[in-house]
């Protein structure tokens, strides 16, 4: 698609895809782009179904958090947000949200027991609720195992909605965020690492920004209390308390590490405190969807604007800016 709306110049010089603005208000091209993202969703569709045995729809949106496994990457807090959803569906059948699937690939560093516990926790999500026919038409989980580039091909052109909540303040080298953006996925996100500056290419009506910023983490550190938290929202109450009472394993202690790294060890990393930001984040996403050719609009803006990230451009910012390296061509004396 590209190709025939711009030409091949983008291949070698990425800046060029930026001429793709021309073209994300027309509903032909909006119409387009949905089409191709459905082929792709269908291709990552099989993959899940040969590799995880589980049936996820393609005209659901496609939720992605695909990542290294780490507490400050917070996939603890996404996996909290889908127990959120999966208790009110059961409380309240009259809640509907449009069809999701949350979808997760990551690994664990070998002795890091707390990931592997939260991997075993998205697992054991997965277990229980997409074999619930009370909820598994509008909510399905699933955990790609061994994650690698050859998945990643396959599952960030698939994406609707690229997940990037790591506290504020502790992402410093992350380039997940970048090839989601360039495959036209919405960044839902915190204001951190290279969030920062897709927001400040995109704009916040093409993306989601959530959450405490940078001096707000700071800040809040100084007399935070995880129990006031879960206290104060009986949603985090009831997620946080499901960790411990049989609903997802039948040892009741299979994930009180988990529950005690959040209320014990008073939630390093925030993540009852970005709870409710979080769940509005999500609300917002959902609305967004709705409409489909404004969805299709910001895909577009945020692929056209990934040129910035290209390391084409970053290494002539560093031979420009720090190095002072003049351009001298190969044929001058």
């Amino acid at each position: 698609m590209l190709d025939e709306l711009i030409g091949e110049g983008y291949e070698y010089d990425l800046n060029e895809i930026e001429k793709l603005m021309e073209y994300v208000d027309d509903p032909a091209i909006q119409n387009q782009f949905l089409d191709i993202k459905r082929q792709r969703k269908e291709i990552l569709a099989k993959l899940v179904k040969d590799r995880c045995g589980v049936e996820i729809d393609p005209n659901s949106i496609f939720d992605v958090q695909a990542k290294r496994l780490h507490a400050y990457k917070r996939q603890l807090l996404n996996a909290l947000h889908i127990i959120y959803l999966y208790q009110r569906m059961k409380e309240d059948p009259s809640f509907t949200i449009t069809p999701t699937t949350f979808i997760f690939a990551a690994k664990a560093a070998p002795a890091y027991y707390f990931a592997k516990k939260v991997i075993k926790l998205i697992n054991s999500l997965g277990d229980v609720i997409n074999n619930d026919p009370a909820v598994n038409s509008m909510l399905k989980v699933v955990f790609i195992p061994n994650y690698s580039v050859s998945i990643a091909e396959v599952l960030m052109n698939a994406a609707d909605v690229s997940e990037q909540i790591s506290t504020a303040g502790k992402e410093a080298s992350g380039t997940g965020n970048m090839k989601f953006m360039m495959n036209g996925a919405i960044t839902l996100g915190t204001l951190d690492g290279a969030n920062v500056e897709i927001d400040e290419r995109v704009g916040r009506d093409n993306d989601v920004i959530f959450g405490l910023t940078v001096d707000q983490v700071t800040e809040l550190k100084k007399n935070y209390n995880a129990w006031d938290y879960y206290n104060g929202d009986e949603r985090l109450k009831k997620a946080i308390d499901s960790l411990v009472d049989g609903t997802w394993a039948a040892d009741h202690d299979e994930f009180k590490l988990i529950f005690d790294e959040l209320m014990y060890k008073n939630d390093e990393y925030l993540l009852l405190a970005d709870f409710d930001s979080y769940v509005r984040a999500h609300e917002e996403i959902q609305r967004r969807y709705g409409d489909r050719g404004q969805w299709a609009k910001s895909c577009l803006i945020n692929i056209a604007k990934s040129g910035y990230f290209s390391s084409d451009r970053t290494i002539q910012q560093y031979a420009d800016e720090i190095w002072h390296i003049k351009p001298v061509r190969i044929d001058d004396k």
